[in-house]
């Protein structure tokens, strides 16, 4: 896990941004998993969750919620980096700009996080915002599963 928040602080970010952060690991979005998923979110749509009828779709199949696709954002960047070090007092989402479902995702197809630094900015004394540009690729695919700027907000531990 690389750790973009180093000694340097929120302000050693400035200088990364534009850079490519990391590519996460592939992650298997199995039937199981979009059930859980399904009784989770109480969304049963039957593309999501019934084989043979998903079948005679142009998916041929299951296929994942685009809100699970999205979900699984953070398990893909917890592990390529690390934003929440000790010099860090909190961080918290804020929200996601230009959110794109730009492909679907059948069930038994694995998916990968990758990340950009697209910008960091001072919103008061000791806090930021900082944006990911985030891809989630499916694997042996061209078009990706989505397309986002995650927004995080991060205060300095005071020193």
């Amino acid at each position: 896990m690389r750790n973009i928040l180093s000694q340097a602080g929120v302000h050693g970010l400035y200088a990364q941004t534009g850079e490519e952060l990391g590519v996460s690991g592939w992650l298997r979005i199995d039937q199981d998993m979009i059930d859980r998923f399904a009784d989770l979110t109480r969304d049963h749509a039957f593309i999501h969750v019934d084989p043979e009828r998903a079948r005679e779709t142009p998916f041929g199949g299951t296929i994942a919620h685009g809100f699970l696709v999205m979900s699984l954002l953070p398990v893909f960047e917890q592990e390529i980096v690390d934003l929440f070090p000790a010099n860090i007092a909190w961080g918290l989402n804020y929200g996601l700009d230009r959110l794109r479902f730009t492909a679907p995702v059948p069930s038994g197809s694995r998916v990968r996080g990758r990340f950009t630094l697209a910008s960091v900015a001072e919103t008061s004394p000791g806090q930021h915002r900082i944006t990911l540009h985030v891809i989630v690729e499916r694997e042996g695919e061209e078009r990706p599963a989505l397309v986002a700027d995650w927004i995080i907000l991060v205060a300095e531990q005071p020193a």
